[in-house]
């Protein structure tokens, strides 16, 4: 059985639009280098 892990273990970053910190999510296990921005709202308002 897998461990679950707290969320404050998880790694964070800072959304670049919004300037909010947002956590490491399941679906970005894959691409979470590639990942700047917290949501598409805020990659769609990037300037």
């Amino acid at each position: 059985m897998a461990r679950q892990r707290n969320k404050v273990d998880l790694p964070t970053k800072v959304c670049p639009v919004c300037d909010r910190p947002f956590t490491w999510r399941k679906k970005w296990a894959d691409c979470w280098n590639e990942v700047k921005y917290c949501s598409e709202r805020c990659r769609r308002r990037r300037s």
